[in-house]
């Protein structure tokens, strides 16, 4: 009995020490795995700062930055397999999208090794990824082309601009001179930026632009038939308030009325906030061809949109001095002045006292007491 009872103490005690022991004994940390690479570029030289990122098949990520020598090392990984891709190149390629390496397993605490050496995968590309090269290279030759037509077309419209400003005010000896030089200047305008328009891509995000320089080349060309033409090109790409405008301006000049306030509509339509613009520019369209009554509505919305236009002011003042109705009294024929005549005329003059509008809404005030008598054409001052 008294043996039976030291066996199994010595069990005890063993069972106990060895319960001990694992208590106290240090946890194995758990194995990790490193992947770690070079990357070189399209030279074969080592390429600094290029993000390299590690995904496992949880979808765990983890990234890394290539050093000056090309070198990244992404470590702490749990054993399985990640793909490896290089998610962000360094300028100027910042814009190219991610690129994927390879799938590699790691496990254990060895390496795995993932290189990239861009001037090997381009060439094993073949013959498809050259192609490509070659086109990116020819749209950019073009682009750059495109561009330096573009910029000389846009440069002759401007000195056919200052010619033409020059020609306005040139004494009667000259004027011959300075037509033709608006002529050549307009001429070389067109070319180029037809030369401009033939070279871009069709789908160029620009291309409303060349359109709508090249209408302005032809306006001043003295062809406006092709400028409208071309604005409405311009127009189907990108419908601005300006273009709609621009093209009312071609139209009034070409006589087109109708088209004229309908493309000005468009404008106001389109940009509320500055429709006083279309207002008064449908104003002087319909003032210059001769049709003062119809004149008088839009230039009334100019100067409600915008009351400071000293122009839109004296308009509406000669518009309805041109819609004044007549009655006869007795054996005379007096005039009946349109409400507002009188109120148009001496706001103009109020906004630009010393300037051309203030003036002849000055003349258009005598004028009116001369035809009128009776009728009170005080100037109003500003309180001071």
């Amino acid at each position: 009995m008294l043996r039976w009872r030291n066996v199994n103490s010595c069990a005890v005690s063993l069972i106990v020490l060895m319960a001990l022991t694992c208590a106290f004994a240090p946890k194995a940390a758990a194995q990790t795995g490193t992947i770690t690479g070079t990357v070189l570029d399209i030279n074969a030289k080592p390429w600094a700062d290029v993000g390299v990122q590690a995904v496992s098949d949880q979808g765990v990520k983890q990234d890394a930055k290539t050093d000056k020598d090309g070198k990244y090392s992404i470590g702490g990984l749990r054993p399985g397999v990640y793909g490896v891709t290089i998610v962000t190149f360094p300028p100027p390629n910042d814009k190219q999208p991610p690129y994927q390496l390879a799938k590699v397993r790691v496990g254990g605490s060895e390496e795995a090794k993932v290189d990239a050496n861009f001037k090997d995968i381009l060439a094993k590309q073949g013959a498809a990824t050259q192609e490509q090269l070659k086109k990116q290279e020819e749209e950019k030759q073009k682009f750059q082309g495109m561009k330096a037509h573009f910029d000389l077309g846009v440069g002759f419209l401007g000195q056919a601009g200052q010619a033409k400003a020059e020609l306005a005010k040139a004494p009667a000896d000259q004027r011959d001179t300075l037509k033709q030089q608006v002529k050549d200047l307009s001429d070389k305008a067109v070319t180029e930026l037809e030369a401009a328009k033939a070279a871009a891509p069709e789908k160029d995000a620009n291309l409303h632009l060349i359109w709508a320089r090249l209408a302005d080349a032809y306006d001043a060309d003295g062809r406006p038939d092709d400028a409208a033409s071309a604005y409405k090109q311009a127009i189907e790409l990108k419908p601005t308030a300006a273009y709609y405008n621009n093209l009312g301006g071609i139209y009034g000049r070409a006589g087109k009325i109708p088209e004229a306030m309908e493309a000005y509509k468009k404008s106001a339509e389109l940009d509320p906030p500055n429709a006083a613009t279309a207002y008064r520019n449908g104003g002087i369209t319909l003032y210059n061809a001769g049709k003062m009554k119809e004149a008088v509505e839009p230039l009334k919305k100019a100067t409600e949109l915008d009351p400071k236009s000293a122009q839109a002011w004296y308009l509406l003042g000669a518009s309805l001095v041109g819609s004044m109705d007549y009655k006869q009294v007795g054996s005379k024929l007096e005039v009946v002045v349109q409400p507002g005549t009188v109120e148009a005329y001496q706001k103009a003059l109020e906004l630009d006292p010393n300037g051309p509008y203030g003036q002849q809404a000055k003349q258009g005030l005598e004028a009116l007491q001369q035809i009128a008598p009776g009728i009170d054409t005080k100037t109003k001052r500003k309180k001071s």
